[in-house]
């Protein structure tokens, strides 16, 4: 019912900022649970951030003070905004959306940090 394609990854060196996004076809509803997930090869996946319904947002910890998601709703868009990245973030990033109790992941983009 709801497609995901996530965009915006990319190679950056550590410090540096990347911002992806993320656009549901049809649309994000306004109670939806959008987040962003990621996955280290041999690694689990990870939340590492989420947005609900009315505008609570909550990070990992690893990445408080780093990273904001932010929705624009007009547009379908979820977006992960990542500043002073480090290798360690490097990974398959994942959007995910919850709607009306069913969850809807992306394809996935790479983001990789290194000098």
């Amino acid at each position: 019912q709801v497609h995901l394609v996530e965009s915006g990854g990319g190679l950056v060196q550590p410090g540096g900022s990347l911002k992806i996004s993320c656009t549901a076809s049809p649309v994000f509803f306004s109670r939806d649970t959008t987040a962003w997930y990621r996955q280290a090869p041999g690694k689990q996946r990870e939340l590492v951030a989420q947005i609900r319904s009315g505008g609570v947002k909550d990070y990992a910890d690893s990445v408080k003070g780093r990273f904001t998601i932010s929705r624009e709703l007009a547009q379908n868009t979820v977006s992960l905004e990542m500043n002073n990245l480090k290798p360690q973030d490097t990974a398959i990033y994942y959007c995910k959306c919850t709607q009306w109790g069913l969850d809807y992941w992306g394809q996935g983009t790479q983001v990789t940090v290194s000098s």
